[in-house]
């Protein structure tokens, strides 16, 4: 079975309050975009699973891998047959796009698939959870509302679909745990699903990411890719999760070679959404 994990966009993002546990409650509209790894799982010509990565660097043990960590979480619950797995990485790593995650809640929906589960989503969401705190958007994969650490999701009706996106990684990318140290959370006096119920033309100003300003502080570029992309034509353009990602959004498609050569020395993607 062949699968194409794909990424996802933060349309706004509130970071509310930090936790006594030390995680964050927030408030983002997570969105599916079309960039995709690609994911093959194949009965395992040995007795024992297998993980093999290509394509874009993850630098990690396979074991550690979200994917092996996702087979090992569903084999627990339902004692799995061995499995080859081929990952492809296409995704930018590091960039807030939710490629890892992505990779692992396919790796569960593909193994449901491939052996006849018969599993709800709510339960693989449950376990996609317990993996990464954007795993369980990817088994449901549609527009959707998310709050707490990210976990608690609620459908939301939005199609964009009359948009192209640019997406535009730069060559570094920004960890989450520094992303987080330099917010300080508060409560937005204006909720993300009330903005986005404005014409898409009046989100810029209006709807923002909390990690943007102060990210884009110790990475100036991606202020500067930001503005880039404005001046390309979008009606709105941000970073994306804690980054170092930035997307536009666009009336009029914009070619994938011209955005390459636009910005040279970054991963680049653009599609329809």
């Amino acid at each position: 079975m062949i699968l194409f994990p794909n990424a996802k966009i933060n349309l706004g993002l509130d970071i509310e309050r930090r936790r006594p546990d030390g995680y964050h409650d927030i408030v983002t509209l997570m969105y599916p975009i079309g960039w995709a790894d690609i994911l093959e799982i194949v009965p395992a010509a040995g007795s024992d699973t297998t993980l093999t990565v290509t394509g874009n660097s993850v630098d990690c043990q396979a074991e550690k891998n979200l994917v092996m960590k996702a087979y090992r979480a569903l084999d627990a619950e339902v004692n799995l047959p061995p499995v080859d797995i081929y990952l492809h990485k296409v995704i930018p790593d590091g960039a807030g796009l939710g490629g890892g995650s992505a990779d692992a809640a396919f790796t569960l929906t593909g193994l449901d698939s491939i052996f006849d589960l018969g599993l709800e989503k709510e339960y693989l969401a449950e376990i996609a959870g317990s993996i990464g705190a954007d795993c369980s958007f990817f088994i449901y994969n549609r527009p959707m509302l998310c709050t707490g650490t990210g976990t608690t999701m609620q459908p939301y009706d939005l199609d964009l679909s009359k948009y192209h996106i640019a997406v535009v990684k730069p060559p570094f990318s920004v960890p989450t745990r520094e992303a987080y140290s330099a917010v300080t959370p508060a409560v937005a006096p204006r909720q993300i699903a009330e903005i986005l119920r404005l014409p898409e033309a009046e989100w810029q100003g209006e709807l923002k990411n909390d990690f943007e300003p102060t990210v884009g502080a110790r990475h100036p570029r991606i202020f500067e890719i930001r503005d880039r992309l404005y001046s390309l034509g979008a009606i709105y353009a941000a970073m994306s999760g804690s980054g170092s990602a930035v997307f536009g959004l666009f009336e009029n498609a914009i070619l994938a070679d011209d955005l390459k050569r636009v910005f040279s020395d970054c991963a680049t993607f653009a599609g329809r959404l």
